[in-house]
This record gives C-alpha cells, structure tokens and sequence, in this order.
C-alpha cells in the first residue's frame, strides 16, 4: 500500500461514531462540565480546542505505524480520516448535549449563568462541548485503530 491512498469507508466513520458518543455520554450529563465551561474564557476554549485536534492527529497518525496521512484521501489537502474524527468528536457531544437538554438543565435551570441569554448558553455549550469532545477523542480514535 506504499504510494497508495487508502480508501476511507463508512465504516471507519461507524466506528468512530460508536466510540466518539461512548465516551462523550458521561461528561455531557456532568454538571461540574458545564460550570467549567461556564468559567471559561474563549482563550480556554481555544487551546481545549487545540488539545483535542492534537490528542485525535497523535491517536491517529502518531500511535499507529500502519497509518500515514499521506497516504489517505484528503479533504482540502486535510486526511478524510481526521475530518471525520473532529465532526464526530466535536458532533457527538454536541448532538447529545442538545438531546439531554443540557445546557437549559445545566445552565439555566441550575442558575450556573447569571445572565442565561441565548447567547450566552451557546457560548458556553460550545465550551462544553470542547470539554466533553477531548474524551470523544480518544474514543472515536481508539474505535477507529482498534476496528
């Protein structure tokens, strides 16, 4: 398979989905995720954000010899396998967050924000999102290497 770009399949995506919503479950119905999100400031989610992109690219292309970017389909000159592991790591809690109404039993009915505006529980449902989507990481990537 030298020189050769390696097929992505839905069922690379399968596994990750299977593995990204597993690992995210837990931290989206953990109160203490949203009051740190909550505290957060957007340079904090920044850098969340950054750990996550760097946990997936390593779980996939650092961990596993058998893999390199360079040989994969690529979207925008991004491997496809690593685009779908940040839309499920990232999806995945946020899909859940939304169906567990989270941020409204978090948020404002926990009286975690002072100022529950609508823009202020977004903000801070992307913010937990970025928490709860470190652990999806490592789900969605382990699902996908070990499949």
């Amino acid at each position: 398979m030298v020189g050769t770009r390696r097929r992505f399949q839905v069922a690379d995506s399968a596994q990750q989905v299977v593995g990204g919503f597993l690992l995210a479950g837990p931290f989206v119905v953990t109160e203490e995720v949203w009051v740190l999100a909550a505290s957060m400031s957007t340079a904090h989610a920044i850098v969340v954000v950054a750990i996550v992109f760097a946990i997936g690219y390593g779980a996939l292309y650092k961990a596993d010899d058998d893999r390199n970017p360079d040989r994969e389909a690529e979207v925008g000159g991004i491997p496809l396998r690593f685009v779908s592991l940040m839309v499920v790591s990232f999806g995945s809690v946020i899909i859940l967050a939304l169906a567990f109404d989270a941020p409204t039993t978090f948020l404002v009915d926990n009286e975690i924000l002072t100022d529950p505006t609508t823009m202020d529980v977004a903000e801070t449902t992307l913010k937990a999102t970025a928490v709860g989507a470190i652990f999806s990481v490592v789900g969605a990537a382990t699902a996908d290497s070990l499949l």
